[in-house]
């Protein structure tokens, strides 16, 4: 028998090595076509870096054996494809997005955000490598800087290397497989609701799975079952016309600084949690699901010591719970000059940014009134546009209050089929627990997907967790890349029951 097994126990060995090695080897193409990739500038806000982008995804689909469309909309074109289809399989959608947050070079410890950089950790420091440094072998704590990385030209790239591996493994997707990547998700796709519609049919789908965002800070295998939704409110209050001497008018002018303090400050109480009426309506939470909130390994200590705070807000007993309420955020706050140029003047205006992450149970446009109504229960006039010289003679205080548009919040079920088998895929792949968000805080334009094609939605992030997203910096762990081929593979390979 022991002669038997040493035979055996070494042909294991041989073949874990060897898929050890057809992994690497396909990470190490992926960083090469990563590199060309984030190497075409993909500013939201710059049409002409989107069509660039729509070309290198054409040509790299296509050479995958894809049928790809360019599907244009009313704002930035969507890019669409899919692998010869049979009637017999189940259909997933992958959603994922390649435009990026605007770079300000000066910020970014390398001289080009677009030029990839490769860098291995020292320390404390981030020492760079050359390239060549790959050509042998490579650590896969080593990361890769540069924007869109991460987020999320990654994981595209990552999708498209399991395509190759499935292929040189003669692997039959027992799947039918469609793509559709986003080309403006930074600037809130606000065209995809009506895309979504005008192109039902292609993208008729049994599920879909969308790849952004990190995996949970454990960096075990995850799956979100939904992400919050956001939407946004500018209030803006008024001083005197033209800034004025301080000196001179201090004590007289109102001071809209002081005034938009105020208002703020009504909005919440000593805790964090928003006071405003109705705001946490119709959200309830049993045992099960406060049971299920919990099995997050998230530790209490490891998040405050990261973020650098002694306590968190009260709204909800631990981070998971907090997900689960709409947010109410200052996301930004203007009023005269700071620092340097700081000035002794009462200022003319002050404004706030606002954002609110939306959870299912919470209507965006019901609570942005809330906090409309709210602000007038302070004695605010509130108007839509910037007060004239008669407007502001008419009204001890006003308030200007723009709206953004809403992106809804979605939750797919946890005991659905298609969760099922994905968190039991992930655990044959990687021979680990799965951490199962029932929510995620970020927000992902998925609903319309939902909406129109009554379909289950499940967010399956691929990057590390402190990777600098929308931030200078922006990197991707090697070790990633390698976990998202496998995360890929392993959906694309595998049969439901």
């Amino acid at each position: 028998m022991k002669k038997l097994l040493a035979p055996l126990f070494l042909l294991v060995l041989w073949i874990n090595n060897a898929q050890d090695t057809e992994l690497k080897s396909q990470v190490r193409h992926t960083i090469d076509e990563l590199t060309e990739f984030v190497a075409i500038p993909n500013d939201a806000l710059d049409h002409s870096d989107i069509n660039r982008n729509l070309s290198w995804l054409t040509k790299k689909f296509n050479e995958r054996g894809f049928n790809s469309s360019v599907l244009p909309t009313e704002g930035e074109s969507l890019f669409f494809a899919a692998l010869p289809m049979e009637d017999d399989k189940p259909t997933i959608l992958f959603y994922m997005h390649f435009d990026g947050q605007s770079v300000d070079p000066s910020k970014w410890d390398q001289p080009d955000p677009y030029k990839v950089v490769l860098k291995s950790k020292e320390g404390d420091e981030w020492k760079t490598l050359s390239f060549d440094d790959l050509k042998e072998d490579f650590d896969y704590d080593w990361r890769l800087f540069g924007r869109s990385t991460s987020d999320d030209k990654g994981p595209i790239v990552m999708f498209l290397n399991a395509i190759d591996l499935l292929k040189k493994n003669n692997v039959k997707i027992p799947f039918n497989i469609k793509v559709i990547l986003d080309g403006e998700e930074e600037k809130s796709s606000a065209p995809l609701p009506k895309a979504v519609k005008e192109y039902r049919e292609l993208l008729e789908a049994d599920f879909l799975i969308i790849s952004d965002g990190p995996v949970h800070s454990s960096g075990k295998p995850t799956i979100a079952y939904g992400t919050r939704g956001i939407t946004t409110l500018t209030l803006t209050t008024y001083g005197p016309i033209n800034p004025q001497h301080s000196g001179h008018y201090g004590n007289y002018a109102p001071n809209p600084g002081f005034q938009l303090a105020q208002v703020l400050a009504s909005m919440k109480d000593k805790d964090g949690k928003v006071i405003i009426d109705g705001y946490y309506d119709g959200i309830s939470m049993d045992e099960s699901t406060l049971n299920i909130l919990r099995s997050v390994p998230d530790d209490a200590k490891t998040i405050n010591d990261h973020l650098a705070i002694k306590q968190p807000e009260k709204v909800g007993a631990f981070y998971q719970e907090a997900l689960q309420y709409p947010s109410l955020n200052i996301r930004g706050l203007s009023s005269g000059w700071v620092g340097e140029k700081a000035r002794t003047i009462v200022p003319e205006s002050a404004t706030a940014e606002i954002d609110i992450r939306l959870v299912p149970e919470t209507d965006g446009v019901r609570l942005k009134n809330l906090v409309k109504k709210h602000v007038e229960n302070e004695g605010y006039y509130v108007m839509a546009d910037v007060p004239d010289k008669s407007q502001r003679m008419k009204h001890d205080k006003i308030i200007t209050i723009t709206e953004g548009t809403v992106t809804d919040a979605f939750r797919t079920d946890l005991d659905n089929p298609y969760g099922i088998f994905l968190a039991d895929t992930f655990k044959k792949t990687f021979s680990e627990d799965v951490v199962q968000i029932r929510i995620m805080g970020g927000t992902v334009p998925i609903a319309p997907f939902i909406n129109e094609l009554k379909i289950p939605a499940f967010l399956v992030p691929l990057v590390n967790p402190d990777n600098n997203q929308h931030s200078p910096n922006e990197n991707l762990k090697i070790g990633q890349i390698a976990y998202g081929i496998q995360v890929f593979y392993g959906i694309m390979s595998s049969k439901m029951d």
